[in-house]
């Protein structure tokens, strides 16, 4: 498995950080305090100060480059490089940025410029269709309503009568006008009986009875209610009153059962 560059490099330096800490801790043992260096205020030894690292019960300036600043850990490198720049052969050299690019957050590589995409390096221009428009993260693009994406290109959608364009890239690409159901390549009408209203977007139902009927077949009929009864949740059908129980189609008391 090969790593990029910039993952080798911060492995290094976390490797680095590791081998140097050990040697840090190994001078500690040692009663004598040396120049640049703090006793610890629990126990004994001592460690070096900010700037300086350990070595041979002695504490070094830490030489930091040019383009580099102290990290504040006096193991490793003792140092990272600036926003910008990226650790090379001990050094921190300049971060090639190609046109067209920025150098990201982390400061220690690049993303290309909206409208533009990454190839080998560099960052080459997006090329947008004719009734196409960049996608909001700005490295691609998709077709405007009305159209869908094809091989390269945005190709118009075949919109039938009673119908509408949608953004979706999937299906036909259109929807029927309210009180219409799709048909083959085409919209036609439902048609709602007496008592009963449309069911937008329902797959396999098209329209319900209003509260107080009952589908039957294609038509809505009126629920008839028996005495002590009233109509149910849903509306399409009836329940006894308490404390009558239902006994085929009327409600008994309790006393007559």
């Amino acid at each position: 498995m090969k790593f990029p560059q910039q993952a080798m490099i911060g492995l290094c330096s976390i490797l680095t950080v590791f081998v140097g800490a050990g040697a840090a801790y190994a001078q500690a043992a040692s009663s004598v305090v040396p120049d640049n260096a703090t006793a610890n205020r629990f126990g004994s030894g001592w460690r070096c100060d900010d700037g300086f690292r350990a070595s041979n019960d002695h504490c070094v300036r830490i030489e930091v480059p040019e383009n580099a600043y102290l990290n504040g850990i006096n193991a490793g490198y003792g140092w990272e490089c600036s926003f910008g720049f990226i650790l090379m052969n001990d050094q921190c050299e300049p971060l090639a940025v190609p046109p067209n690019a920025y150098i990201d957050s982390s400061g220690y590589s690049w993303r290309c410029d909206r409208g533009f995409v990454a190839e080998s390096g560099r960052c080459d221009p997006l090329v947008v269709p004719v009734n196409g428009y960049l996608k909001e993260s700005g490295d691609g693009w998709t077709c405007h309503i009305g159209f869908r994406e094809v091989d390269d290109a945005c190709e118009a959608i075949r919109v039938p009568e009673n119908a509408y364009a949608t953004n979706s890239t999937y299906g036909s690409g259109w929807e029927c006008r309210y009180g219409y159901r799709a048909s083959g390549e085409g919209c036609e009408i439902v048609v709602i009986p007496d008592n009963a209203y449309y069911l937008e977007r329902i797959s396999g139902r098209q329209w319900d009875c209003r509260r107080g009927f009952r589908r039957v077949n294609e038509s809505c009929i009126a629920v008839v209610l028996p005495d002590n009864a009233h109509l149910s949740y849903s509306g399409n059908d009836w329940d006894c009153n308490k404390p009558y129980r239902k006994r085929t189609n009327s409600c008994v008391s309790p006393e007559n059962e």
